[in-house]
């Protein structure tokens, strides 16, 4: 009884949390990507912004969730914030993650939005798998690498992504890279490589304390000043 209660409470405390704080939105591409193409988005966002990114969000965004018995508690947090649930594993149950972004296709092919935490599950932090190239690839729809940020903040530094919570009455700044287009021909591992550079160069710019190392080796630089 309990196992299904906890989640619940869980998601009313993040949806009250919610509901106290404010969001600023900052080079949002949303808007013009829906106008001047008439395609949705696949958000990449870091594992451990997962909470601050639940204050904002398009309603009915696909959010792929392991079908690990931790990963229970979020699916009640996931639907009081207007998000759809998809369930599905990128560590060790492979075809558990194949059939989540499969999922996600036909959900992104229907219109909605989708989000995938590129780090996760069990990361190193910062790095990026392949499944947002893979989903905007088959979808024909931009990665837009995202970071949610709030201006008071609880850090669990003991956890492997850092995970970041909002505390009450906070401000969560949303930062957009530029949206990164795939082709139909185009290697995953290069896209992967290019929303990790995006995602490293935002947060260098706008969360120092997260990520005080710079995007851009100083060799290549000194290169270009020269």
């Amino acid at each position: 009884m309990m196992k299904r209660i906890v989640p619940w409470l869980v998601g009313f405390a993040v949806y009250g949390l919610r509901l106290t704080c404010r969001v600023r939105v900052h080079n949002d591409p949303r808007g013009r990507i829906r106008s001047q193409t008439g395609r949705t988005y696949v958000f990449a966002q870091l594992h451990a912004h997962q909470v601050a990114a639940g204050m904002f969000g398009d309603p009915g965004t696909g959010a792929m969730v392991s079908r690990s018995a931790d990963a229970e508690m979020i699916v009640p947090t996931l639907r009081l914030c207007g998000k759809t649930p998809v369930r599905g594993s990128s560590g060790k149950s492979r075809k558990g993650g194949a059939t989540a972004l499969h999922c996600l296709v036909r959900h992104v092919e229907s219109g909605w939005p989708a989000v995938i935490a590129v780090d996760g599950p069990r990361g190193p932090r910062g790095s990026v798998q392949k499944g947002a190239g893979f989903l905007a690839q088959k979808t024909r729809t931009p990665v837009l690498p995202v970071l949610a940020i709030p201006t008071r903040r609880w850090i669990l530094s003991r956890t492997w992504d850092r995970m970041q919570i909002p505390k009450p009455f906070a401000i969560v700044d949303v930062y957009f890279g530029e949206p990164i287009d795939v082709g139909a021909d185009d290697d995953m591992d290069e896209i992967a490589e290019t929303v990790r550079r995006s995602l490293h160069e935002l947060e260098h710019r706008n969360d120092l304390t997260e990520r005080p190392d710079s995007p851009t080796p100083k060799t290549a630089i000194l290169l270009r000043a020269a």
